[in-house]
């Protein structure tokens, strides 16, 4: 009966000394499978003073943050939960104003280099013949691309990405490319509208 009780007695202690040793590592932490949509368009309605394809997937909103001002609109992706948000000046043939509406617009895209290991900047020329800056950054910051389009005279409008997550952007690189896409598609059937072609 000892002999028994001792082979137990050997046993669990061998367990217990083996199972101590094992390493238990947690599980890293999920996110959801993003589903891309396929890339559709349409127009945006002429209220505005400029116009471009964004997607049917997005919604148009007006902005109604508490500096918004006429003609701001954000387009909203309310799978990816991601949002351009668009903001428009008027020069109004005035050389000091384009100035700060372009110092206003890198000292927006400044802020994120404490974070962004990467910043991008190219000029670019659309179909219709307009100018536009396009920035991409790279690194874990709040907006991972940036835009501006100005005809140097009447119109100046700001274009910026944002994601309203908290998931890394490491994770969320698939997303990040196809807004990027769809970005690129706006500034590429941009154009302003002619004031007799803006419905009130």
């Amino acid at each position: 009966m000892k002999k028994v009780f001792y082979r137990i007695a050997v046993i669990f202690v061998l367990v217990t000394i083996v199972s101590c040793e094992r390493e238990y590592l947690p599980k890293p932490l999920g996110y959801n499978r993003l589903v891309l949509p396929e890339p559709a368009y349409h127009t945006l309605p002429d209220t505005l003073p400029y116009t471009f394809e964004y997607s049917k997937h997005a919604k148009l909103l007006a902005d109604t943050s508490w500096i918004s001002e006429k003609f701001w609109i954000e387009i909203y992706y309310p799978e990816l939960k991601a949002n351009i948000h668009v903001t428009y000046k008027k020069i109004l043939n005035n050389e000091q104003l384009l100035k700060e509406f372009l110092n206003d617009a890198y000292v927006l895209t400044s802020k994120h280099q404490i974070k962004a290991y990467a910043i991008d900047e190219v000029i670019t020329r659309n179909p219709k013949g307009h100018t536009a800056v396009v920035v991409e950054l790279d690194g874990e910051v709040p907006s991972q691309m940036q835009f501006t389009i100005t005809d140097s005279t009447k119109n100046f409008l700001r274009g910026a990405l944002y994601f309203n997550t908290k998931v890394q952007n490491d994770s969320l690189k698939p997303a990040i490319e196809y807004m990027k896409k769809d970005i690129m598609h706006l500034i590429n059937t941009f154009d302003w509208r002619k004031k007799t072609e803006v419905s009130r």
